[in-house]
């Protein structure tokens, strides 16, 4: 099985996953929203599915899926030093420009 790296590594199981982490979506509303033909957006959803992050459920005839959180918590671990990273400079930032007397929105349109 491929990491979970591996299966977002690719830009149309991202933009799936990202549709998918706001609400299910049927393969049909998948394949409008993203303009992708069928047999791709397909493919992409049994990669997805094989791997854990998405199940489906028959309605009517209709298969609609939904993300499953579990396997992007591979991923998330691998962010977290990034994320504090990022959040230790930004809020060194935000110290500069509050003695400075500017809030960040202000600096950026400077």
């Amino acid at each position: 099985m491929d990491s979970s790296f591996a299966i977002v590594a690719e830009p149309n199981r991202r933009a799936i996953l990202s549709l998918l982490a706001t609400s299910e979506h049927s393969v049909g509303e998948l394949e409008t929203q993203l303009q992708m033909p069928q047999p791709s957006v397909s493919k992409h959803l049994r990669v997805l599915r094989e791997a854990g992050f998405v199940e489906s459920r028959v309605e009517a005839q209709r298969r609609v899926y939904r993300i499953r959180p579990e396997p992007l918590k591979e991923v998330d671990a691998w962010l977290a030093p990034f994320r504090r990273f990022w959040n230790d400079h930004l809020d060194a930032l935000e110290r500069h420009l509050d003695r400075m007397g500017q809030t960040p929105t202000e600096g950026k349109n400077r």
